[in-house]
């Protein structure tokens, strides 16, 4: 039995089909929007679909942006000699917030992973194997995730690039601060020990 009715209904379903909104936050955020105002919800519409219509890939470095070229890729500021290589555009978005990374940036909308079917082709590596041509690039440091796929996909690239003659580097991983030592698995204390540095 429907509790709602049905403009509710496809509502709430249309909600929970987000990604990390399950029925209970879709309902909350139904009965949120209706009771708004008319123009403030008809203003999130249109913002949407105007996202929707106007945000593509930059032409560089396949980030999202509602621009031809992304504002990373077209600041002077910018180190062009060394790219960071990573699997989405919230991965970019997090080394920014650092404010420590002063290179630019390769987005590839993925990361290998045979068993689902996403394959070198599947990604944004040949956008960056045409940009290593082209650009004076002195070192790539990929920073995918420290998964299965992550690991896959870096020493898939690394392959493809070291015959270059270009500089490639991962990122180091280890133990997050504040945690503790006993709780943390094998790989990632493996990886910090790896990644240490001289103090």
């Amino acid at each position: 039995m429907d509790l709602y009715s049905g403009y509710i209904n496809r509502l709430i379903e249309e909600l929970s089909s987000l990604p990390g909104i399950g029925s209970k936050s879709a309902q909350r955020l139904a009965f949120y929007l209706v009771n708004q105002p008319k123009e403030q919800v008809k203003r999130l519409a249109d913002t949407i679909v105007e996202a929707k219509e106007k945000v593509r890939y930059c032409s560089v470095c396949c980030t999202l942006t509602d621009q031809e070229v992304c504002p990373i890729c077209a600041s002077p500021k910018r180190d062009k000699h060394t790219i960071m290589v990573v699997e989405n555009s919230r991965d970019l978005a997090a080394y920014e917030k650092t404010g420590k990374f002063g290179g630019v940036y390769h987005v590839l909308h993925g990361a290998i992973s045979p068993m689902l079917g996403i394959g070198p082709g599947d990604i944004r590596l040949k956008e960056l194997m045409q940009r290593l041509q082209t650009d004076e690039v002195t070192e790539v440091i990929i920073a995918t995730n420290s998964s299965l796929e992550g690991e896959t996909t870096a020493m898939y690239i690394s392959k493809l690039i070291k015959p270059t003659g270009i500089k490639v580097t991962r990122i180091a991983s280890g133990v997050p601060v504040g945690g503790d030592l006993e709780y943390i698995d094998e790989v990632t204390l493996l990886r910090a020990l790896e990644g240490r540095i001289e103090l």
